[in-house]
């Protein structure tokens, strides 16, 4: 199978993912960590481990759809942590510069759509693409039989 480092990475990003969805939509595990700086560790592994995949992606010189998907999962995972800081940055750089007032009890839209809604989908698509495409490699290829006469 090609990618022999990148795919230990994308596994790890996997489960990452997971525990940021239990973060986020289990109770417990979201009061375990309330108030904590732990509660952002998480989320620094996800970026670093995006980071990774796409670099090993990259030097591994894997090629076709797998390519796609795994920098497609490792851009994605990346891109929250970069428009997430962008959209602050923005968004305090207005205030700073316009004042408290200028968006009207609004927010800087752009940055937080990448981050909350095109980013995950991204992930998930890459992901799941990355998943089948592995699942197709380990099947066997299908013997076609002879045609009869």
């Amino acid at each position: 199978m090609k990618g022999k480092f990148s795919w230990p990475i994308f596994w790890a990003l996997v489960g990452v993912f997971v525990v940021i969805v239990c973060l986020f939509s289990i109770p417990a595990f979201r009061d375990l960590l309330r108030g904590s700086e732990l509660f952002l560790m998480p989320f620094a592994v996800f970026f670093l481990l995006g980071i990774a995949l796409l670099v090993l992606t990259l030097k591994e010189k894997i090629g076709g759809t797998l390519k796609k998907f795994f920098l497609l999962t490792g851009a994605s995972a990346t891109g929250f942590f970069v428009f997430v800081l962008l959209h602050n940055l923005v968004y305090g750089l207005f205030i700073y510069f316009f004042g408290e007032g200028f968006w009207n009890g609004g927010d800087e839209p752009f940055f937080f759509i990448m981050a909350i809604f095109v980013c995950p989908l991204g992930f998930l698509v890459g992901m799941v693409g990355s998943i089948v495409l592995s699942i197709k490699s380990l099947r066997p290829a299908k013997k076609s039989a002879p045609s009869p006469r």
